[in-house]
This record gives C-alpha cells, sequence and structure tokens, in this order.
C-alpha cells in the first residue's frame, strides 16, 4: 500500500529527474555582440598642441586605464572632500542602489518557480446534501473540515522558467550598470560645477575691473567735457561702454549661483545646509597626462553600452520564454489531506485522504496570439541590437569629440594667453608713456581695458580646458569599476 509520505516522495524524486534531464532550454543563446573592429578616434596627437610656456602642456598615453577617483588629478583638497560628501550623502546613488536590489528580488522570486510549491491548507465548511429515498426526498445538514498539505511541480522541461530567471538576471546587470552610470555622472557633474565656480569667479573679477577702468575712463571724459576738451559725444560712448560691460556681469553672477546651486544638490544638501567652497582656477592643477582607452577596452568600462549590452540579453532571454510557451507543459500535484464531519475528529487515522496526480497541457488553437508574441519578442531583440550598436556609435563619437576639443582648447589658450602678454606689454609700455608725459591717462586706461578682456578671455580658454579635461576622464568610464561600494558586488 502507498502511503501518503511515499507518494510525495515518488513525486519529488520524478520532478527532479525531470529537471536535471530537461538541461536545454528552447530560444537563442544569448552571445555577446562582436563590436565594431576600429584602431581609434580618427586622427589624433599623441602629444597636444603646445599651450605657451606659461601653461601646461598634456599629453594623450593610448591604452593606459584611469586610474580610481581620477579627480584628485586635479591636486585640490576641497575638490577631494566635495567629492566625498557627494558619493556619500547623495539620493542619487541611493535610488539606483535600491532598484538595483529590486532587480534582484525579482531574480531570486522568479528562481523560485524551479522548485517544488508546497502550501498547507484549513478549511471548514457547512453543506445541504439532497436525496432520493424512498420516502421521497431528503435533505441532510452537515460540516466538513479538512487540514493538510499540498505540493506541485512544474517542470521546466522547455526552459521557460530557466529563460525567465536568465531575462531578470540581465535587467539585474541593466540595473548594476545605471548605477554605475549614476556614479559616473554624479562625480562627473560635481567636477564639472566645481570648475563652473571657479571660472565664474574669476570672469567675475576680471569683468569688475573692466568695470572699474570704464568709471574712471568715463569719470574722466566728464571732467574734459565740462573743461572743453571733450565733445559730448565722447562721454555718451563712455557711458555707453560702462553699461555695456555691466551687462556681463550678471549672467556671470547667475553662472556662480546657478553651478553653486547644482553641486549643492549634487552632495545631498539644500542650500541653507550646506554652501560650495570657494573654488578658484589657481587651487586646480591640469592633469597633463590623459589616458585614452583602446576601443575595445572602452565597450566593456562604459556604463552605458554595458546596460545596452545587458538589455539586449533581456531581450534575448525574452525570445525563450516566449518561444516555451508553445511547448507543452506538466504539473505533478501530491496532496495529503484529513477530513471529516466534526473538528474532533479530523485527526483521526481513519479520516486520512491522499492524491497523486499529474498533468499535460499542450497548446492548440490560441488565435496566434502565441506566434505572434514570439515574433514581437524576436523583433524586440533586433531593435535592441541596434541601439546597442547606435549607443557604441555615440559612445565613440563622444570620446572623439572630447579629444578634438582637447587639441583646440590648446591652440584656443595658446591665442588667449598671446593675447594676454601683448596686452599686457601694451600697458606697461602706456604707464611708462604717461610717467614721461607722452601719453594721456584716458590711453592708459585705455590700454587696461583691453588687458581686462584679454584677461577675461583667458580665463574663459583656461576654465574650457579644465572642463574638457573632465568630460574626457567621464567619457572614458571614469574608472568606474574600481569604485568600493557594496552594491556593486
Amino acid at each position: 500500500m502507498i502511503t501518503q509520505r511515499s507518494a510525495v516522495m515518488k513525486i519529488s524524486v520524478l520532478g527532479s529527474v525531470l529537471a536535471v534531464l530537461c538541461g536545454c532550454a528552447v530560444g537563442p543563446d544569448f552571445s555577446r555582440p562582436e563590436p565594431r573592429p576600429t584602431q581609434g578616434y580618427g586622427e589624433l596627437p599623441a602629444r597636444l598642441p603646445h599651450a605657451g610656456a606659461a601653461d601646461a602642456e598634456q599629453h594623450l598615453v593610448q591604452g593606459e586605464t584611469i586610474v580610481d577617483r581620477w579627480w584628485v588629478l586635479f591636486r585640490a583638497p576641497l575638490l577631494n572632500d566635495t567629492l566625498a560628501l557627494a558619493l556619500t550623502e547623495s539620493p542619487t546613488l541611493d535610488t539606483a542602489r535600491a532598484t538595483l536590489e529590486e532587480a534582484r528580488q525579482a531574480v531570486a522570486a522568479a528562481s523560485g518557480a524551479l522548485f517544488p510549491q508546497a502550501d498547507f491548507g484549513v478549511s471548514g465548511t457547512r453543506e445541504r446534501v439532497s436525496s432520493e429515498t424512498s420516502t421521497g426526498q431528503e435533505h441532510f445538514l452537515g460540516n466538513v473540515f479538512s487540514i493538510g498539505p499540498t505540493v506541485s511541480f512544474a517542470p521546466d522541461v522547455f526552459g521557460g522558467v530557466r529563460r525567465k530567471i536568465e531575462q531578470q538576471a540581465a535587467l539585474a546587470e541593466v540595473q548594476r550598470d545605471e548605477l554605475a552610470a549614476a556614479y559616473l555622472s554624479l562625480t562627473g557633474n560635481a567636477v564639472v560645477q566645481a570648475i563652473d565656480i571657479a571660472s565664474a569667479r574669476e570672469q567675475i573679477d576680471a569683468v569688475g575691473d573692466i568695470i572699474a577702468v570704464d568709471q574712471q575712463n568715463l569719470d574722466l571724459t566728464v571732467m574734459e567735457q565740462e573743461a572743453g576738451k571733450a565733445a559730448m559725444t565722447d562721454v555718451l560712448a563712455a557711458r555707453s561702454q560702462l553699461a555695456a560691460d555691466r551687462a556681463l556681469l550678471p549672467p556671470l553672477m547667475q553662472q556662480l549661483s546657478a553651478a553653486g546651486d547644482a553641486l549643492t544638490i549634487l552632495v545631498g544638501k539644500t542650500p541653507a545646509e550646506w554652501s560650495p567652497p570657494a573654488f578658484d582656477l589657481t587651487m586646480l592643477q591640469l592633469p597633463t597626462k590623459l589616458p585614452v582607452s583602446l576601443p575595445s577596452t572602452l565597450v566593456r568600462d562604459r556604463p552605458d553600452i554595458l546596460a545596452s549590452e545587458a538589455q539586449l540579453h533581456a531581450a534575448s532571454a525574452a525570445i525563450g520564454v516566449a518561444t516555451a510557451q508553445l511547448y507543452p507543459s506538466i504539473t505533478l500535484t501530491a496532496s495529503w489531506t484529513r477530513a471529516a464531519g466534526a473538528a474532533g475528529t479530523v485527526f483521526d487515522s481513519a479520516n486520512s485522504l491522499w492524491s497523486v496526480g499529474a498533468g499535460l497541457t499542450t497548446p492548440i488553437f490560441h488565435g496566434g496570439t502565441l506566434l505572434a508574441q514570439r515574433r514581437e519578442a524576436v523583433e524586440a531583440f533586433r531593435a535592441q541590437l541596434d541601439t546597442y550598436r547606435q549607443t557604441i556609435l555615440q559612445a565613440f563619437g563622444q570620446v572623439a569629440d572630447t579629444l578634438h576639443a582637447l587639441e583646440h582648447d590648446a591652440k584656443a589658450i595658446e591665442a588667449q594667453r598671446e593675447a594676454l602678454d601683448a596686452a599686457q606689454a601694451s600697458l606697461e609700455l602706456s604707464q611708462e608713456s604717461y610717467k614721461e608725459g607722452q601719453a594721456s591717462f584716458i590711453q592708459v586706461l585705455q590700454a587696461q581695458r583691453l588687458y581686462g578682456q584679454a584677461r577675461l578671455g583667458y580665463v574663459q580658454a583656461k576654465a574650457q580646458r579644465y572642463l574638457d579635461t573632465a568630460q574626457l576622464f567621464e567619457a572614458l568610464g571614469g574608472a568606474w569599476k574600481d569604485w568600493q561600494d557594496p552594491s556593486m558586488r
């Protein structure tokens, strides 16, 4: 006689054997697409153009990896402290971490379908039963109480469950890469905002000097006009120049405020809780050694490329899930219950019931739904493949753009330095001529104003070079794999 325990053991063993025997899963096995063969990012010099004796010269080092916490290369302790605060307090990273954990729990939930499902049920009903007897129809009222476990198992014969787990695991990889992208974006934006603060502050100083010279020029012009040595048109021209230069100041003040507020948000604070340090370009050192990843390395270092690849993997697994629905499904069940008409007799040995069953369901006609779902999954995979390729192209383009920008930055800062040196020499000559009585003070002021304009252009070019350097580190992946965050493991 088969006992309840032996029946449950047999159904579990049978399910395990089926799971082992059907090791294959329908649908395509994912393989990483081969990247387009390329040797670099276009024709780029190994050494960027010389920016002049007063400015650092940058070198491109092909094939070298980016150092961990690349912003330390700017050698600014205040910048390092700001980034440390951002990595600790940023809600953006906390959100990405929670989303990653959510995706990992989805993998665990999908994996549960590989194992038998056991439940325990208790029920009580009151029933009315009618029956025909020799004396007529009689009605009986009674109670039925039952208690006991049930076990069910659906062997993953065609791999639909395993493909679903594969899909969820790939989606979890997407979220892991999104966390890496959040880290990269956070650190890159924080450095950019710090440079913007430094640039705005120096430009404000330069514009302030220009405005001061304009005011002196206007005062002198008014004095000369009152003395009959200058026309009213000269006064109006000086006043117009002062107003035009004053108009340069509010946008720079707004740039400073916006950069400060943005950096405050990046570190997870409100403007009332935290104020950014007073960065300036003199406290930042320009990194001179710029590592440039090979294209074959870039596709493994960019989080957006890895996330797109994981999305492609999930789309491939979805084809397997849809394909498995076209095949039969098997369900094995076993139950053991005790049922009786009175609660007190439920556990009597005579009231024990058990059952073992197996069922097979195969799709016959679903109006074309299952085939359409599979074709839908195939087309989704093709679309994601094109998205993956486009992501790689955009990454290569971004790196190439940044490298070209650095090349142009070096030429721009060289030209601005020449203009600054020429303006300074002209100012010194005007001052000497004024001391010797060979030039008017207005001519000195004009030379000072030209020097201020040259200084403003030089500050802008210098800041842009810092910005493009930071963006290059970000475009190359920012060494996010060295980030020691527990969620990334």
